[in-house]
């Protein structure tokens, strides 16, 4: 293979389109830009979604959707996590200080995933039903 001989391939390069060559072309009189209007004159430019002063599509349809407000404040950790801390009796405040938890978050969610090896009491957190056996197989209690 030599420089001199690479080539694109068939296809990969179009002519360029060239306009106001005649009817017969496809592309004379209005070289395609149709008749008249802002489109059709030199410079005629709109910003994307603009309609011509009619309101937009995107500003004609109702907002959809909902964001739970709750979700911010809410959090889960796999059990595993409370592993990390050495207190006997963990809380939120007890999360915040092991820096597992936001200070925005008010409440918590502990979900079965992983394990624990110690005896720990949960005031305040809630439990999934797997995490709560978990944590009273190992000799200790959840609190509401």
């Amino acid at each position: 293979m030599r420089l001199n001989t690479i080539k694109p391939t068939t296809g990969a390069k179009t002519a360029k389109k060239r306009v106001g060559r005649g009817g017969g072309s496809g592309l004379g009189k209005t070289c395609g830009r149709g008749h008249k209007g802002q489109t059709a004159r030199a410079g005629g430019f709109h910003k994307l979604g603009f309609e011509g002063g009619q309101m937009p599509l995107q500003r004609r349809i109702p907002k959809s959707g909902f964001i739970s407000h709750l979700a911010l404040e809410s959090a889960e950790l796999p059990l595993s996590a409370l592993n990390k801390i050495d207190a006997p009796i963990i809380d939120i405040a007890a999360l915040r200080n092991a820096n597992l938890i936001s200070r925005s978050i008010k409440r918590v969610k502990i979900m079965l995933s992983g394990s624990i090896g110690k005896s720990i009491t949960l005031k305040g957190i809630k439990a999934t039903a797997g995490a709560r056996k978990s944590i009273e197989a190992a000799g200790g209690k959840v609190e509401a």
